[in-house]
């Protein structure tokens, strides 16, 4: 029998969690508690192999990277394609309770699906030995599946699998509470959104600002019950 979600107890006089928090104990997750300090010290520790992977990629020195992979706890990596997925990927561990670079995965937003390839071979069996997983879209397969022996694919893409988990009406009151619900409905009179469904225009409306995908990445997977996490970042999470 599956136990229901564990909720968040009010204590009296206590300060009431804000934002982020409040939504995530809202759609019955459990609160993280880790010791002060010591979650920061591993993200940025975490950030540092990041960065290196990157420089690396980018034609720069292995050996940071190296170095870092032997310090660090470093032994899985989820190659995503943008800050986005990264943001919606942090967003669902925390929710769950989870602190992936203590548990030794790095979250690694590569820039492009085309990257794959590149960073599988520095990262995989040919380079630092580590496991390798991932996240992409429907139409980025093909490189995932050359790259990769394991990783999971949304329908179209993740924000599409999250406004169809949460629905348009849930997704504009998350506008609304954010403060673009004005500018969604200035981009929904555009003349060529006209023809495109509500889930289509909020999908498109995510992109048209820098930093707005990302934000909504978290935000949208915040506001997700246990039980509507769309398939494949579900199964991402499942499997590290």
């Amino acid at each position: 029998m599956r136990c229901p979600p564990t909720r968040a107890l009010a204590v009296p006089g206590a300060k009431r969690p804000s934002g982020p928090v409040r939504r995530r104990a809202a759609a019955g997750y459990p609160l993280p508690s880790w010791p002060p300090g010591a979650q920061t010290r591993r993200m940025a520790d975490m950030g540092a192999f990041r960065e290196a992977v990157v420089a690396w990629a980018a034609g720069g020195p292995g050996a940071p990277a190296r170095e870092l992979a032997a310090r660090l706890p470093v032994r899985t990596v989820v190659l995503l394609e943008g800050p986005s997925d990264a943001a919606a990927v942090g967003a669902l561990a925390a929710g769950r309770g989870r602190d992936l670079a203590a548990e030794g995965v790095c979250v690694l937003p590569m820039g492009g699906a085309m990257s794959v390839g590149r960073f599988a071979r520095l990262l995989g069996s040919p380079g630092l030995g580590l496991r390798l997983t991932g996240l992409c879209d429907e139409a980025e397969r093909p490189y995932y599946a050359r790259a990769l022996d394991a990783f999971h694919v949304c329908a179209a893409d993740l924000e599409d699998e999250l406004i169809r988990a949460l629905g348009v009406t849930r997704v504009e009151d998350l506008v609304r509470a954010e403060g673009d619900l004005r500018a969604l409905r200035t981009f929904a009179h555009q003349p060529a959104q006209r023809d495109r469904t509500e889930q289509q225009r909020l999908r498109r409306f995510l992109g048209t600002k820098k930093g707005r995908k990302i934000h909504y990445g978290r935000v949208l997977v915040e506001a997700l019950a246990p039980d509507r996490v769309p398939a494949p970042l579900d199964a991402l999470l499942a499997g590290l």
